[in-house]
């Protein structure tokens, strides 16, 4: 008689485990857990997706009504509910990728203790969740911004995904980071909430980057943020274009050599996510058993 041994330990990653390449090679895997994540944010929900443009669109006409109405702040800036809106979707993009990211492995602990995956599908998951999201937004941004006049341009379309791109990086290699940190300690998951809370007083979103070089001269320092790049570049491909005179906008209201600002952004946002994989590759054997 043949004795069965039960061993009752958590699966490991799976062999050959090569952290985010693995995630992308299991692109089917992938997209079921992003289905399953669009699925159960909206299960049982009456409005359904309606809730993913309510929140960005309460808070654009707070802000809008609060500082372009109550204060009355930028009266001479035209356009700016474009300015306002083509910033608070990326700031949304953000801060949802890292909120959602950050408790993402938390949230998803059934599956990382009972299947054999890499653990990094779950912040990538969120960040994919989140750019599903900005789809219908930004096509709330077109329609507003072709109502005001707007005139696509190339150099523009460039911007925008370069904007995309930095967000989508910055945000997955932070989610990365942080979700391991939270199976640790839980207090990161509600750090994150409060850091994410001055993400939007960091970029020229209520306020016009002008402002910033008027009052400080010296900006170095706070364009070295690649959300603020990522912002003014997509205030370039859509505030700008809706301008009366869009050569105008790129000399007055942007600051010089925007793209170059915007690519040392995105590579910067890409050596952090190397650090991320780096230091999520090292803990995360432990995390099964923290969980």
């Amino acid at each position: 008689m043949t004795d069965h041994h039960v061993v009752d330990a958590p699966l490991s990653p799976p062999s050959g485990h090569q952290g985010l390449l693995e995630v992308f090679r299991r692109r089917y895997l992938l997209r079921l857990l992003v289905r399953r994540e669009i699925s159960a944010r909206y299960q049982g929900s009456f409005l359904g997706l309606i809730w993913s443009y309510i929140n960005p669109l309460s808070q654009f006409f707070i802000y809008y009504f609060v500082m372009g109405v109550i204060f009355q702040l930028h009266a001479n800036v035209e356009n700016f509910a474009i300015h306002i809106f083509a910033a608070l979707i990326l700031v949304h993009f953000f801060t949802e990728t890292f909120n959602a990211g950050t408790r993402s492995i938390v949230r998803n602990k059934t599956l990382v203790k009972k299947m054999a995956m890499p653990r990094e599908m779950f912040p990538v998951a969120s960040m994919l969740v989140s750019l599903w999201h900005v789809g219908p937004q930004l096509v709330i941004l077109v329609i507003a911004c072709l109502v005001s006049g707007w005139t696509p341009d190339p150099g523009g379309m460039v911007a925008m995904l370069l904007a995309l791109a930095i967000i989508m990086v910055l945000g997955t290699a932070l989610a990365l980071l942080f979700s391991a940190a939270n199976v640790f300690f839980r207090d990161f998951g509600s750090a994150v909430s409060v850091l994410t809370n001055f993400v939007r007083f960091g970029v020229p979103m209520i306020y016009t980057y002008t402002m910033v070089a008027d009052r400080f001269g010296n900006v170095d320092l706070y364009l070295a943020n690649p959300i603020a790049d990522a912002v003014l570049l997509m205030q370039r491909a859509f505030w700008v274009g809706a301008a009366s005179d869009p050569a105008a906008a790129i000399r007055d209201q942007l600051p010089p050599h925007l793209y170059t600002r915007g690519l040392i952004a995105l590579a910067a946002s890409f050596v952090l996510l190397v650090i991320a994989q780096v230091v999520f590759s090292r803990l995360e054997n432990k995390i099964p058993e923290r969980l």
